[in-house]
């Protein structure tokens, strides 16, 4: 039976889908679900910056300080956020991770797309097959 490649992608999309779901979910290593927390955190975190420069008055003065209040507040969160996650229980998660059900989702679709392929393939080989034996 010939293998398109359309077959070899879905299979593969398949494949890839179930692994990204694993890492994603931490059900193999706890480890792996913070990471992608993390890294979904960072992603949704970051932002372009953009810096321009004005002569020295009192209100830049007040803006400076302001800032560095800003800054030593950004870094105590950082810290707290650091100690949140170091005594993060893995077993109990509250919070809902919707990365997971989405990837679930996908996978559970390619799956039966698979399937559908599959079933459909079998039928039209089993009409083609009966339709050469009536011919010959």
């Amino acid at each position: 039976m010939y293998v398109s490649r359309y077959h070899r992608f879905l299979r593969a999309s398949l494949l890839v889908t179930a692994v990204v779901l694993v890492f994603d979910s931490g059900i193999l290593f706890p480890v792996t679900k913070q990471l992608s927390d993390n890294t979904v955190q960072y992603l949704a975190s970051s932002a372009v910056g953009m810096f321009a420069s004005v002569p020295q008055n009192e209100i830049n003065t007040l803006t400076a300080q302001l800032t560095e209040q800003q800054r030593a507040l950004d870094a105590r969160e950082a810290a707290l956020n650091a100690r949140e996650i170091q005594a993060r229980d893995y077993g109990n998660s509250s919070s809902s991770d919707y990365s997971t059900y989405i990837i679930s989702v996908i996978l559970f679709i390619i799956i039966v797309l698979l399937m559908v392929n599959y079933a459909m393939d079998w039928a039209r080989l089993r009409k083609f097959s009966s339709h050469e034996n009536a011919m010959g």
